[in-house]
């Protein structure tokens, strides 16, 4: 099944790093998290990239077939993106954080026709902020956006709650619920932390709030 294979991978190339309370990583938005799952470490292993890549690629034979573009998000999308793209043999563009400071200011690179049906390619989705401004990014170039599809979920509501609100669809290769109990399995984790760690993906900002 690919949702364990992916999970399984991650683990091994030390992708995903799970720290005790007193090493709690700090994300961007301020969240301090007992995880953190490193996407860019899967394009330095190519049987995980193609392991990846050929995922990515069957999902969207199997439930987006409509789809004319692969998008992908600056920067870590970019690659997976460009890999699916060329499994597919579809047209690729990529989606910047922000329009260029300079040139045309250009937000989206490459050429996307009004009314593509596109699937933006992510390399994980945390809180869904940024996923969602890249969507809105291609949907104001007039892009039909079928779904986000992400290497990693950290299954957090808020990402439900945010695309649901858009109207757009996600869908991941595995997800923070499938990893943990193999985690445990494989001894990256005690069983001691596993309920802790649980708890944090129901309640993110449980150690934030601390």
């Amino acid at each position: 099944m690919i949702s364990r294979q992916v999970a399984e991978a991650l683990l091994e190339i030390k992708a995903v790093s799970i720290v005790g309370e007193d090493q709690l990583f700090t994300w961007v938005s301020g969240i301090k998290s007992p995880v953190y799952c490193d996407n860019r470490m899967t394009i330095s292993f190519p049987k995980v990239r193609d392991l990846i890549a050929n995922g990515f690629a069957d999902r969207i034979r199997e439930k987006y077939k409509e789809v004319d573009v692969i998008a992908g998000t600056a920067t870590a999308g970019i690659p997976h993106a460009a890999w699916v793209a060329q499994i597919l043999d579809l047209p690729m563009v990529y989606v910047r954080s922000n329009p260029k400071g300079h040139g045309k200011g250009k937000q989206i690179e490459g050429y996307l026709k009004p009314g593509s049906k596109v699937v933006l390619i992510e390399d994980l989705l945390s809180t869904g902020g940024s996923s969602m401004k890249a969507c809105e990014a291609l949907i104001e170039e007039g892009a039909d956006v079928l779904s986000v599809l992400a290497i990693f979920s950290y299954n957090f509501a808020q990402v439900d709650e945010i695309f649901n609100e858009k109207g757009v669809l996600f869908d991941t290769l595995t997800d923070y619920k499938t990893l943990l109990p193999i985690a445990v399995e494989k001894n990256y984790v005690d069983e001691s932390s596993k309920e802790t760690l649980l708890k944090w993906s129901d309640n993110p900002k449980m150690f934030t709030e601390a």
